[in-house]
């Protein structure tokens, strides 16, 4: 049997990502259940045995997906996906006792982000995150200048009124994250308006630009993002269709020639077995 062919089918299916994602989520859930007590007192080494069996589904899902790339397994890391989760595998293996029991039980979380890696939808929404990036960067600085224009400007105005909340440069960043939250920022401006009735133009002016506005960049920055990435995997399929239908219109003519080969060699042997006859 050939071992690199069944190990590429195998990984390929839709059960065994069905299994993968299956033993995941169940990874998942004795990772919540391990943050019980009781339940701990109770199934502590079953657990154990439990997360010791996860981690070998794991290691022999890598060891398939290697497998299958023979004989250049090093394909196997040109996917970014697959050198995410061999990494976390290898952090599994971290003794769970001792000076790294922290560390093993922290990385063991990590087993739960693995769900991204098996839906390919999850893939795609990572991936447009992360080409949004350089996007972002303009939005960013814009929202760092409107912040330090601020900042400088509550702490001159309001500094001295209200030292908690706008007391240095760093209470005023502070302070206008927390109005960009929208988190009690009307208590802040009540304070501030002791100082005047015409304060409330320095808050509402900062919520209108740094909440609504910047946050909108942010989302039309993603929306867009996540236009183009819909986009290249829809021309990718449209490729891969259209490469298809050609490889089965070769195979077609392909065909044809092989029965028109066919259909000359049975007229030949005919024509020498009429012309045997006669002699």
């Amino acid at each position: 049997m050939n071992v690199t062919g069944f190990a590429a089918r195998l990984t390929a299916s839709a059960a065994f990502e069905r299994f993968i994602v299956l033993v995941i989520v169940f990874n998942a859930a004795i990772i919540g259940l391990e943050t019980q007590p009781d339940v701990m007192r109770s199934f502590g080494s079953l657990f154990s045995v439990l997360n010791a069996t996860i981690l070998l589904v794991f290691i022999g899902e890598a060891a398939l997906k290697i497998a299958a790339q023979w004989p250049r397994p090093q394909r196997y890391f040109a996917n970014g996906w697959n050198v995410f989760d061999f990494a976390i595998i290898v952090l599994s293996l971290i003794p769970g006792s001792g000076e790294f029991a922290t560390v093993a039980r922290l990385i063991r979380i990590l087993r739960v982000l693995r769900l991204v890696t098996a839906l390919p939808k999850l893939r795609l929404m990572v991936a447009t995150l992360v080409r949004c990036i350089p996007g972002m960067g303009h939005v960013v600085s814009l929202m760092a200048i409107l912040f330090y224009v601020y900042g400088v400007a509550g702490y001159h105005l309001y500094g001295a009124h209200d030292p908690a909340h706008w007391g240095t440069l760093g209470r005023a960043f502070l302070t206008l994250f927390q109005i960009a939250t929208l988190e009690a920022w009307t208590d802040i401006m009540r304070t501030a308006m002791e100082l005047g009735r015409w304060h409330w133009v320095f808050f509402v002016s900062f919520v209108l630009l740094g909440t609504f506005v910047v946050v909108n960049l942010f989302v039309a920055v993603v929306i867009n993002s996540l236009e183009e990435s819909h986009r290249e995997v829809a021309e990718a399929d449209a490729l891969a269709e259209r490469g298809s239908a050609n490889d089965a219109q070769e195979t077609v003519r392909a065909l044809r020639d092989l029965l028109n080969q066919f259909e000359k060699r049975v007229s030949s042997l005919e024509r020498t077995l009429r012309d045997g006859t006669k002699d």
